[in-house]
């Protein structure tokens, strides 16, 4: 309870952060633990474009391995700039394969991450503590000061943490670092896009606000 307590603050704060990225594509500024962490120049470092086609990739992605798998299965269908993570649980060798050419198939879909285990399904009680770390994991990013949380897509599956995004070799090391020192969090695995320090701080430059 606590530990909970202790997290609520930058958890809401990221959370927050995330829906008026979503509405005005920019979060200004963000407190965490009452200190003002600076202006978070990338929020989101896809174009509009690639966001708008992540969202139609989950969906017919969900629908077709919901098709494929039925009650077989439990798979997660995560995309980012059309990088396709599946994650979960899936009965043989044959279905892990036939939802890999599934998603492959969706139009859009850049490359695919199959990260699906031959594995009985996971149990509710898993799959709440996984949402859990994810928070943690959010929060966490929220609290180093030396990242921009939104600028991650952290994904949880049996304790194992994925991390997407469009990041540095940097950013990518430092997102890795912490989110392994979240209590449960058993493995971090990256699935990230790489761009320079040059190509962020072009980004960054754009973000900024026009003065006129």
């Amino acid at each position: 309870m606590i530990e909970w307590k202790a997290m609520r603050r930058p958890l809401a704060a990221a959370l927050l952060c995330g829906m008026v990225a979503t509405g005005l594509q920019g979060c200004l500024a963000l407190a965490a633990g009452g200190t003002v962490v600076g202006t978070l120049s990338a929020t989101d470092r896809r174009t509009l474009g690639a966001q708008t086609e992540d969202r139609g990739i989950m969906l017919k992605g969900e629908t077709r391995i919901g098709k494929l798998v039925g009650d077989a299965g439990h798979v997660n269908v995560n995309s980012f700039n059309r990088k396709v993570l599946l994650t979960g649980e899936v009965r043989d060798a044959q279905m892990r394969d036939a939802a890999e050419r599934e998603i492959a198939a969706v139009e859009g879909v850049a490359a695919v991450v199959n990260e699906l285990e031959i594995a009985a399904l996971s149990s509710l009680t898993s799959r709440s503590n996984d949402s859990l770390i994810t928070g943690k994991v959010k929060a966490s990013f929220v609290d180093a000061k030396d990242l921009f949380a939104n600028s991650f897509k952290v994904v949880t599956e049996r304790g194992t943490v994925y991390l997407m995004g469009r990041v540095t070799e940097r950013e990518a090391t430092r997102a890795a670092q912490v989110a392994a020192g979240v209590s449960g969090v058993r493995k971090v695995i990256k699935v990230f896009d790489y761009i320079s320090e040059d190509e962020l701080k072009q980004m960054s430059m754009s973000n900024q606000p026009q003065t006129r």
